[in-house]
Protein backbone atom coordinates (compact mmCIF):
# COMPACT_ATOMS: atom_id res chain seq x y z
CA UNK A 1 0.00 0.00 0.00
CA UNK A 2 1.32 3.21 -1.09
CA UNK A 3 0.42 7.01 -1.11
CA UNK A 4 -0.07 8.68 -4.60
CA UNK A 5 2.60 11.50 -5.45
CA UNK A 6 0.09 14.05 -4.08
CA UNK A 7 0.42 12.55 -0.63
CA UNK A 8 4.07 11.25 -0.60
CA UNK A 9 4.77 15.39 -1.62
CA UNK A 10 3.20 16.01 1.71
CA UNK A 11 4.86 13.05 3.91
CA UNK A 12 8.13 14.51 2.69
CA UNK A 13 7.39 18.08 3.91
CA UNK A 14 5.91 16.59 7.17
CA UNK A 15 9.02 15.31 8.51
CA UNK A 16 10.89 18.53 8.38
CA UNK A 17 7.04 20.14 9.84
CA UNK A 18 7.41 17.27 12.62
CA UNK A 19 10.76 18.91 13.93
CA UNK A 20 10.21 22.23 13.65
CA UNK A 21 6.88 22.32 15.84
CA UNK A 22 7.56 22.96 19.61
CA UNK A 23 8.14 19.71 21.42
CA UNK A 24 10.84 18.80 24.00
CA UNK A 25 13.26 20.11 21.72
CA UNK A 26 16.63 17.86 22.07
CA UNK A 27 14.68 15.10 24.31
CA UNK A 28 12.99 12.12 23.61
CA UNK A 29 9.39 12.89 22.87
CA UNK A 30 7.18 12.19 26.50
CA UNK A 31 10.31 11.51 28.06
CA UNK A 32 8.36 13.10 31.08
CA UNK A 33 5.08 10.90 31.87
CA UNK A 34 3.76 13.66 33.78
CA UNK A 35 3.05 15.35 30.29
CA UNK A 36 0.69 14.89 27.48
CA UNK A 37 1.33 16.18 23.78
CA UNK A 38 -1.57 16.94 21.93
CA UNK A 39 -2.37 18.22 18.33
CA UNK A 40 -4.48 18.39 16.16
CA UNK A 41 -5.36 18.33 12.16
CA UNK A 42 -4.93 22.47 11.27
CA UNK A 43 -8.61 22.19 9.26
CA UNK A 44 -8.88 25.79 10.37
CA UNK A 45 -6.58 28.61 11.80
CA UNK A 46 -4.05 28.16 14.42
CA UNK A 47 -5.22 31.10 16.64
CA UNK A 48 -8.90 29.55 16.54
CA UNK A 49 -7.63 25.62 17.03
CA UNK A 50 -5.72 26.88 20.27
CA UNK A 51 -9.13 28.92 21.48
CA UNK A 52 -11.46 26.18 20.91
CA UNK A 53 -8.52 23.09 22.62
CA UNK A 54 -7.97 25.90 25.45
CA UNK A 55 -10.87 24.64 27.78
CA UNK A 56 -10.92 20.98 26.98
CA UNK A 57 -6.98 21.06 28.00
CA UNK A 58 -7.71 22.59 30.95
CA UNK A 59 -10.48 19.68 31.82
CA UNK A 60 -8.02 17.31 30.30
CA UNK A 61 -4.87 18.23 32.87
CA UNK A 62 -7.55 17.57 36.04
CA UNK A 63 -9.09 14.16 34.75
CA UNK A 64 -5.91 12.91 33.98
CA UNK A 65 -3.55 14.73 36.29
CA UNK A 66 -1.00 15.16 33.75
CA UNK A 67 0.36 18.71 32.34
CA UNK A 68 -1.36 19.36 28.97
CA UNK A 69 0.65 20.88 25.81
CA UNK A 70 -1.07 21.42 23.03
CA UNK A 71 1.36 21.88 20.08
CA UNK A 72 -0.24 23.00 16.34
CA UNK A 73 1.38 21.76 13.08
CA UNK A 74 1.57 23.45 9.56
CA UNK A 75 0.13 20.70 7.78
CA UNK A 76 -2.61 17.24 8.08
CA UNK A 77 1.08 15.08 7.20
CA UNK A 78 2.75 16.63 10.12
CA UNK A 79 0.34 15.16 12.73
CA UNK A 80 0.59 11.57 11.30
CA UNK A 81 4.09 11.77 11.69
CA UNK A 82 4.16 13.31 14.63
CA UNK A 83 1.61 10.47 16.39
CA UNK A 84 4.20 7.73 14.57
CA UNK A 85 7.13 9.01 16.00
CA UNK A 86 5.79 9.91 19.61
CA UNK A 87 6.19 13.15 19.26
CA UNK A 88 2.66 13.53 20.09
CA UNK A 89 -0.03 11.29 22.17
CA UNK A 90 -3.27 12.44 21.64
CA UNK A 91 -4.67 14.10 18.35
CA UNK A 92 -7.78 15.34 16.98
CA UNK A 93 -7.73 13.73 13.44
CA UNK A 94 -10.20 13.68 10.67
CA UNK A 95 -11.34 10.04 8.92
CA UNK A 96 -8.90 9.72 6.26
CA UNK A 97 -5.94 11.31 8.63
CA UNK A 98 -6.65 8.67 11.26
CA UNK A 99 -6.23 6.03 8.13
CA UNK A 100 -3.16 7.53 7.17
CA UNK A 101 -2.07 7.08 10.72
CA UNK A 102 -3.53 3.81 10.97
CA UNK A 103 -0.96 2.77 8.14
CA UNK A 104 1.61 5.15 8.99
CA UNK A 105 1.80 3.40 13.01
CA UNK A 106 1.71 0.09 11.56
CA UNK A 107 -2.57 -0.28 13.11
CA UNK A 108 -1.03 0.61 16.49
CA UNK A 109 -2.80 3.69 16.17
CA UNK A 110 -6.49 3.71 18.67
CA UNK A 111 -9.43 6.18 18.42
CA UNK A 112 -10.90 6.76 21.51
CA UNK A 113 -13.53 8.61 20.95
CA UNK A 114 -15.99 11.00 18.51
CA UNK A 115 -18.43 13.29 18.65
CA UNK A 116 -21.54 11.70 18.46
CA UNK A 117 -21.71 14.24 15.18
CA UNK A 118 -19.18 12.64 13.84
CA UNK A 119 -20.89 9.14 13.33
CA UNK A 120 -23.30 11.18 10.37
CA UNK A 121 -20.74 14.13 9.79
CA UNK A 122 -21.23 16.13 5.86
CA UNK A 123 -19.40 18.27 3.53
CA UNK A 124 -21.13 21.30 1.74
CA UNK A 125 -20.87 22.41 -1.69
CA UNK A 126 -20.70 26.21 -1.55
CA UNK A 127 -20.82 28.88 -4.57
CA UNK A 128 -21.61 32.54 -5.19
CA UNK A 129 -22.11 31.73 -8.80
CA UNK A 130 -26.20 31.84 -9.43
CA UNK A 131 -25.57 29.55 -12.55
CA UNK A 132 -24.53 26.68 -10.26
CA UNK A 133 -27.46 24.85 -8.99
CA UNK A 134 -26.08 21.15 -8.85
CA UNK A 135 -22.52 19.42 -8.73
CA UNK A 136 -23.30 18.98 -12.46
CA UNK A 137 -22.70 22.73 -13.24
CA UNK A 138 -19.50 22.74 -11.59
CA UNK A 139 -18.03 21.15 -15.25
CA UNK A 140 -15.96 24.12 -16.60
CA UNK A 141 -15.71 25.87 -13.54
CA UNK A 142 -12.86 26.63 -11.00
CA UNK A 143 -13.15 25.00 -7.49
CA UNK A 144 -11.91 24.71 -4.03
CA UNK A 145 -11.07 21.49 -1.94
CA UNK A 146 -9.69 22.43 1.59
CA UNK A 147 -6.44 20.56 2.32
CA UNK A 148 -5.39 17.42 0.46
CA UNK A 149 -6.01 15.10 3.72
CA UNK A 150 -8.65 16.19 4.17
CA UNK A 151 -11.56 13.84 4.41
CA UNK A 152 -14.62 16.51 4.98
CA UNK A 153 -12.74 19.12 2.58
CA UNK A 154 -11.69 16.93 0.46
CA UNK A 155 -11.54 12.74 0.04
CA UNK A 156 -15.19 12.07 0.78
CA UNK A 157 -16.55 15.24 -1.12
CA UNK A 158 -14.39 14.04 -4.04
CA UNK A 159 -15.77 10.33 -3.84
CA UNK A 160 -18.90 11.92 -3.93
CA UNK A 161 -18.16 13.93 -6.98
CA UNK A 162 -16.99 10.34 -8.94
CA UNK A 163 -20.17 8.68 -7.90
CA UNK A 164 -21.85 11.55 -9.91
CA UNK A 165 -19.80 10.77 -12.96
CA UNK A 166 -17.14 14.32 -12.10
CA UNK A 167 -13.19 13.90 -12.16
CA UNK A 168 -12.01 17.18 -10.70
CA UNK A 169 -8.64 17.47 -12.63
CA UNK A 170 -10.47 16.73 -15.90
CA UNK A 171 -13.72 18.03 -15.49
CA UNK A 172 -13.26 21.58 -13.86
CA UNK A 173 -11.10 23.84 -15.15
CA UNK A 174 -9.01 24.29 -12.27
CA UNK A 175 -8.55 22.85 -8.86
CA UNK A 176 -7.25 24.90 -6.15
CA UNK A 177 -6.38 23.64 -2.57
CA UNK A 178 -7.18 26.28 -0.04
CA UNK A 179 -5.70 24.99 3.55
CA UNK A 180 -8.18 25.01 5.57
CA UNK A 181 -12.12 24.66 5.30
CA UNK A 182 -12.75 28.51 6.88
CA UNK A 183 -10.25 29.49 4.37
CA UNK A 184 -12.19 27.60 1.60
CA UNK A 185 -15.21 30.12 1.70
CA UNK A 186 -12.77 32.97 2.05
CA UNK A 187 -12.16 31.58 -1.29
CA UNK A 188 -15.08 31.41 -2.62
CA UNK A 189 -16.70 34.84 -1.00
CA UNK A 190 -13.61 36.59 -2.86
CA UNK A 191 -14.15 35.48 -6.45
CA UNK A 192 -10.94 32.86 -6.22
CA UNK A 193 -12.89 30.20 -6.64
CA UNK A 194 -16.41 29.89 -8.48
CA UNK A 195 -17.43 26.67 -5.78
CA UNK A 196 -16.03 24.82 -3.21
CA UNK A 197 -16.58 22.26 -0.51
CA UNK A 198 -15.89 22.56 3.46
CA UNK A 199 -17.44 20.39 6.25
CA UNK A 200 -20.98 20.92 7.48
CA UNK A 201 -19.64 22.00 11.47
CA UNK A 202 -17.16 24.80 10.56
CA UNK A 203 -20.00 25.86 7.71
CA UNK A 204 -22.65 25.96 10.24
CA UNK A 205 -20.42 27.68 12.83
CA UNK A 206 -19.16 30.69 10.00
CA UNK A 207 -22.98 31.16 9.39
CA UNK A 208 -23.82 31.60 13.31
CA UNK A 209 -20.90 34.07 13.60
CA UNK A 210 -22.11 35.89 10.67
CA UNK A 211 -19.08 35.62 9.26
CA UNK A 212 -19.75 34.64 5.74
CA UNK A 213 -22.43 36.51 3.78
CA UNK A 214 -25.36 34.04 2.98
CA UNK A 215 -26.85 36.62 0.46
CA UNK A 216 -24.05 36.39 -1.49
CA UNK A 217 -22.13 32.57 -0.57
CA UNK A 218 -24.88 30.02 -0.61
CA UNK A 219 -24.38 25.58 -0.16
CA UNK A 220 -26.33 23.90 -3.23
CA UNK A 221 -24.89 20.35 -2.60
CA UNK A 222 -24.20 18.10 0.47
CA UNK A 223 -22.86 14.82 0.74
CA UNK A 224 -24.51 11.79 2.17
CA UNK A 225 -23.50 11.33 5.75
CA UNK A 226 -19.95 9.35 6.70
CA UNK A 227 -17.66 8.84 9.71
CA UNK A 228 -15.40 11.72 10.21
CA UNK A 229 -13.25 13.29 13.35
CA UNK A 230 -11.61 11.41 16.25
CA UNK A 231 -9.63 11.41 19.27
CA UNK A 232 -6.71 9.21 18.33
CA UNK A 233 -3.79 7.81 21.03
CA UNK A 234 -0.70 6.28 19.85
CA UNK A 235 -0.97 2.59 20.23
CA UNK A 236 1.82 2.47 22.99
CA UNK A 237 0.31 5.10 25.22
CA UNK A 238 -0.10 3.89 29.25
CA UNK A 239 -3.33 1.76 29.10
CA UNK A 240 -4.33 3.08 32.43
CA UNK A 241 -3.46 7.08 30.89
CA UNK A 242 -5.94 6.01 27.83
CA UNK A 243 -8.87 4.74 29.64
CA UNK A 244 -8.70 8.26 32.01
CA UNK A 245 -8.71 9.98 28.93
CA UNK A 246 -11.60 7.83 27.42
CA UNK A 247 -13.73 8.51 30.36
CA UNK A 248 -13.06 12.21 30.65
CA UNK A 249 -14.60 12.88 27.07
CA UNK A 250 -17.23 10.12 27.87
CA UNK A 251 -18.00 12.34 30.92
CA UNK A 252 -18.65 15.64 29.37
CA UNK A 253 -22.00 16.21 29.92
CA UNK A 254 -23.66 19.70 28.56
CA UNK A 255 -25.97 19.87 31.46
CA UNK A 256 -22.97 20.70 33.54
CA UNK A 257 -21.83 24.30 32.80
CA UNK A 258 -18.37 24.17 32.57
CA UNK A 259 -18.78 21.06 30.25
CA UNK A 260 -21.25 23.05 28.11
CA UNK A 261 -18.59 25.90 27.01
CA UNK A 262 -15.92 22.61 26.35
CA UNK A 263 -18.53 20.87 24.27
CA UNK A 264 -19.89 24.00 22.56
CA UNK A 265 -16.24 24.82 21.34
CA UNK A 266 -15.80 21.47 19.96
CA UNK A 267 -19.20 21.58 18.11
CA UNK A 268 -20.06 18.81 20.08
CA UNK A 269 -22.98 17.81 21.67
CA UNK A 270 -21.46 14.73 23.21
CA UNK A 271 -18.87 12.37 22.62
CA UNK A 272 -19.31 8.25 22.50
CA UNK A 273 -17.23 5.88 21.86
CA UNK A 274 -15.68 4.96 18.63
CA UNK A 275 -13.42 2.00 17.01
CA UNK A 276 -11.22 1.48 14.11
CA UNK A 277 -13.63 -0.58 11.68
CA UNK A 278 -15.80 2.67 11.88
CA UNK A 279 -13.52 4.24 9.42
CA UNK A 280 -13.13 1.08 7.20
CA UNK A 281 -15.30 2.92 4.64
CA UNK A 282 -13.10 6.01 4.23
CA UNK A 283 -10.61 3.87 3.61
CA UNK A 284 -12.36 2.38 0.79
CA UNK A 285 -13.09 5.58 -0.04
CA UNK A 286 -9.87 6.71 -0.33
CA UNK A 287 -8.95 3.74 -2.46
CA UNK A 288 -11.34 4.56 -5.38
CA UNK A 289 -10.60 8.31 -4.86
CA UNK A 290 -6.79 7.13 -5.94
CA UNK A 291 -5.53 8.63 -2.72
CA UNK A 292 -4.36 5.51 -1.59
CA UNK A 293 -3.11 2.65 -3.44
Amino acid sequence: MSFSPLRRAALKGAVACAFAVSLSAGSPAFADEAILRVSAIPDEAPTELQRKFAPLGKYLEAQTGMKVVFTPVTDYAAVVESLATKKIDLAWLGGFTFVQAKIRTNGTAIPIVQREEDARFTSKFITADPSIKTVADLKGKTFAFGAPSSTSGSLMPRFYLQQAGLNPEKDFKNVAYSGAHDATVAFVAAGKAEAGVLNASVWDKLVEAKKVDTDKVRVFSTTPPYFDYNWTVRGDLDPVIIKKLTDAFLKLDPANPEHKEILALQRAAKFIPTKKENYDGIEKAAHAAGLLK
